[in-house]
This record gives C-alpha cells, structure tokens and sequence, in this order.
C-alpha cells in the first residue's frame, strides 16, 4: 500500500514525501522591486520546518513592470539572483525542495494596470476585471518566451530546485489555451495546437537554458468550467500529454480561473464541512495521470489524510498539493504525520486573499 510519507522523485530530486505547497501570491515581497524580504524569508522558512517536501513559490514576474498583483516576487534581472540564494539556502537548511513559479498576468490584473499597457492573446475584455488587452505582436510574444527562459537560468543560478510555469487559473498563458480570450487568426490562435504553442514555445526555451537535469514543471487547469468557450478537460488532456512527451518533469492539475468566477469557485469556501467536497479536481487529475508518464499532483481541496490515501491508491496520482491549509497551519503535514486523522485548522473562509498588508490566514494576523 503506497503512503503519503512515501519518499519519492522528480528527475534528479528526491522528495521526502508526496506533500507539495502549491504557489500562493503572499504579497510580501519588498515593495520596491518584488525582491526577496525578510516576510518572504520568515514564511517560506516556516513551511519548509513544517514538513513539506517541496515548496512552490508564488507567482514570480519576468517582465520588469509586468506584476499583474501588488508586492509580487520579481525574477526579471540578474540582481535578484542573491536573494533566491538566501530564500533557498534557508528552505534547504530544512531538508525541503524550493521550486519557483513563473507567471505572466495578462488582463487578469489588478494592480497599477491604469498606469501600464496591458497585454493578451487578443483585445477582448476581460470578464472580471474590465481590462481590454493590447493583443500581442510576434516580437512581443518572442520577449515574453525569452523572459521566461532567462527567469528560469536566474532560478537555477539561485539555488531553486526547478521552476514551475503558470499556465492556470486565467493569467496570460491560460489565456492563450483559451478561445473565450484567444481570438487570433495567425500560429497562436484557432486550433487547439496553435493556442498552445506559445506555452511549448516557453517550455521548449527554458529547458535549453537550464538544460536536461533541471526540472520544468507546469501548473494547468484540468479546465477553466466557464460557461462559453472556456479551455476544456478534453483540451486540458491533450495538451498535458503533449508536454509529456515533450519532458515535462511535474504536471500540476488545478481548474477554474480567478476572480469570483460563479461555480464551481477556484478557491471554494466551506469545505471544512464536508469531506465529499474536497479533493475537488482528483477526479480530473486522475484521468490524465492514466494518460502520461509523467508525475501528476492535483491541488484544490486536499484536506483529509484518509481520501488522499485513497486517491493515492486507487490512481497513478504521485503528489498533493496544499495551499490553504498551509497557510493556515505551515505545519500541517508535520501534524498529518503525527496524526493521520488530523482535521486541519483552516475553516476556508477566503478572508486569507483580502489584506492589503499581505495574504495572511485570519488565524495568523498580527494586530496592529
């Protein structure tokens, strides 16, 4: 019988177990440039002493300016290159894998974005935000595919582990992957193959700057559920096993995209209350991870050690992901060790995603 405390792999890396925090934006990065802060220091430390077997940072940009949120961490120059040594020689201290995550924001943001241009696959508004994109020209797209590839040579010069492409929950890649925001008529546009092209096209150049041995991970919806013209589960299925074969090292699964989307939410509340909720995307994860060799985590809903035991079991799903409920408790794998029938803390009230000081649990903030 597999257990979640299994040691296991990724390429080169060993994992101590089959637990993985999943990027969260924490907005704490220096407020100046995204550099790494001494809140980003504290946090990251505190996962990594809580027992998780491989941290994913939040969304880093690559593009000087580009941040689509506030106090995001910032890959676009070489002079960040010191700080990741110190975000990483701390996690490392605490036998944990650190893995940064890549992201470009597109329409889907909400900072500063009066005062910038504002680029996507087509100018078609966006649903939640209001944004009307500048559709992006070839030369732009190249700089974007460059940006990425440098970012990653940066994370690797810095001591990550890996690095993790965010192509989900409706930033700038998740929109190429979808016809709803990808109208175009040129390679980047139309069939399924030419909307994701662009997302190959980053793969393609991060691994020839960080080479074989270095994992590439990705995070992607198993499907964006809008109710017109969304990215699809049977799209979502194709373009993971192209990756696959392409030598992806980690397949994410997540869904939705962001911004209070009706049903089913991205981040949906209440869960605590009842188990048959959670775990919300597995089912999804566990049919493309019957389609690629690749290792598949699935985020979303992981709560209860038992129905991750199972899921474990009774699928070719290698990891889980947790997001909330490390935030909530950084410890709570350490506490699922000591206790398998630990019921985590968290109460997924989404107050976490409210603060201007930060994206802090309700149960961790600090009176002012």
């Amino acid at each position: 019988m597999k257990s979640l405390f299994d040691k296991t792999g990724l390429k080169n890396l060993e994992l101590k177990n089959r637990f993985i925090r999943s990027a969260m934006h924490e907005g704490l990065a220096d407020k100046n440039d995204g550099s790494i802060s001494p809140e980003i220091l504290e946090i990251y430390e505190s996962v990594a002493k809580g027992g998780a077997a491989a941290i994913i940072t939040g969304f880093a940009f690559t593009i000087e300016g580009e941040n689509p949120t506030h106090r995001m961490i910032a890959a676009y120059d070489d002079r960040f290159i010191d700080g990741f040594k110190k975000l990483t020689d701390t996690v490392h201290k605490h036998d944990a894998k650190i893995i940064l995550q890549l992201a470009s924001g597109g329409s889907q943001a909400k900072f500063n974005y009066r005062k910038r241009k504002i680029y996507g696959p087509s100018a078609v508004e966006h649903k939640f935000t209001g944004i009307t994109p500048i559709e992006m020209t070839q030369k732009e797209m190249d700089q974007l595919v460059q940006a990425f590839g440098n970012a990653a040579l940066r994370a690797k010069k810095g001591g990550f582990d890996g690095v993790q492409i965010h192509a989900a929950h409706g930033y700038l890649l998740s929109q190429f992957l979808s016809p709803y925001y990808n109208r175009r008529q040129d390679n980047y546009g139309g069939t399924l193959e030419n909307r994701a092209r662009i997302i190959f096209e980053v793969y393609r150049e991060m691994r020839e700057k960080v080479g074989n041995e270095f994992p590439v991970l990705i995070k992607i919806n198993c499907s964006d559920f809008m109710e017109e013209d969304g990215f699809s589960f049977e799209e979502s299925r194709y373009v993971c096993k192209r990756l696959d074969e392409m030598g992806i090292d980690l397949i994410e699964i997540s869904g939705n995209v962001g911004f209070n989307q009706a049903e089913p939410q991205l981040i949906r509340p209440g869960i605590n209350k009842d188990k048959q909720k959670q775990c919300y995307f597995s089912e999804y994860a566990r049919q493309i991870a019957e389609e690629v060799d690749v290792p598949v985590s699935v985020v979303g809903g992981n709560r209860d050690f038992k129905m991750m035991t199972e899921i474990l079991n009774n699928s070719k799903i290698q990891c889980f992901s947790l997001a909330r409920t490390v935030l909530c408790e950084a410890d709570a794998v350490n506490r699922f060790r000591e206790n398998p029938g630990y019921e985590p803390a968290c109460i997924s009230c989404n107050q976490c995603w409210s603060l201007k000081q930060g994206n802090i649990c309700i149960f961790n903030r600090k009176n002012p």
